[in-house]
């Protein structure tokens, strides 16, 4: 099946669909610009200081790091904090968007991204489940409860070339210990669950209400395959779009070999007015 046929496949099925399901991994946010950390030479290219100390992205994305040197671990995620702020959200989070509105029963997004992307391109945070948490949260390093509160108040200010945060650390507000973002690192046996629970527990009730699925995969790979394996208990009609990996089984879906953006500007014009 060649790509025209692809796009035609897909297309129908949108236009089909009453509901749909996005699924999205980091690659939905390098179309924006937003750095990707496959390998430690992307991580190193981003963090020179990181490189320098020989740490990879296990070992800063790791709750350690926030107890043996926290200005470095808040000046790794306070350094993403702003940048995530800062992003403007590429065109194909308006094309999605612009899908949804014309289903029955909307969009939902499951997702293993941090960033705040998708609420800021102006989808509802009611309907976005954030798998590995979301850095615009904080909660305690200990944690002494399960608390978790927005970090809009936090304007972290960091020496970038050092990746130190050099401002205050942001502390609990119960105990006074240091915070930390709740997102889910690596060897993680602190991180409050509570928020994304209960985003799953919106995301399982909605589905119920779905009888036409399509999914939509956008830049989610093997390496960490959560947000694939979930894509593929939805299927037979899930496409795939991984510029890297876009393999998927016939009998769930399609497969697109191209950056996000592209097929879904691709695929709004192959709808056309009829959607």
């Amino acid at each position: 099946m060649d790509s025209t046929d692809h796009l035609e496949r897909a297309a129908a099925w949108l236009r089909d669909a009453d509901g749909m399901l996005v699924t999205a991994g980091a690659g939905m946010g390098v179309d924006s610009g937003l750095p990707d950390f496959r390998g430690t030479e992307g991580l190193w290219h981003h963090y020179p200081a990181l490189a320098h100390a020989r740490l990879d992205f296990t070992a800063i994305a790791n709750p350690v790091a926030f107890s043996c040197d926290p200005e470095l671990a808040w000046g790794f995620y306070g350094h993403r904090l702003q940048l995530y702020r800062e992003t403007i959200p590429h065109a194909g989070f308006a094309v999605l968007a612009r899908w949804a509105e014309r289903m029955p029963q909307g969009a939902f997004v499951f997702t293993s991204n941090v960033d705040g992307q998708f609420q800021r391109a102006g989808f509802a945070d009611e309907r976005v489940a954030e798998c590995h948490g979301s850095i615009h949260h904080m909660q305690c390093t200990r944690p002494c409860s399960r608390d978790i509160w927005p970090a809009a108040a936090f304007e972290p200010q960091v020496d970038a070339k050092a990746c130190r945060l050099v401002n205050a650390l942001p502390r609990c507000p119960n105990c006074g210990e240091i915070a930390r973002p709740n997102v889910l690192m690596f060897g993680d046996g602190e991180w409050l669950p509570a928020r994304t629970d209960e985003q799953e527990t919106r995301l399982a009730r909605w589905l119920q209400g779905v009888s036409r699925l399509v999914v939509v995969e956008l830049g989610a790979g093997r390496a960490v395959p959560t947000v694939r394996r979930f894509s593929e208990r939805f299927g037979p009609r899930v496409i795939r779009i991984n510029l890297r990996e876009p393999q998927i089984p016939a009998s769930i879906g399609i497969g697109f070999a191209q950056r996000a953006t592209d097929v879904l500007v691709q695929l709004d014009e192959a709808l056309g007015p009829r959607a």
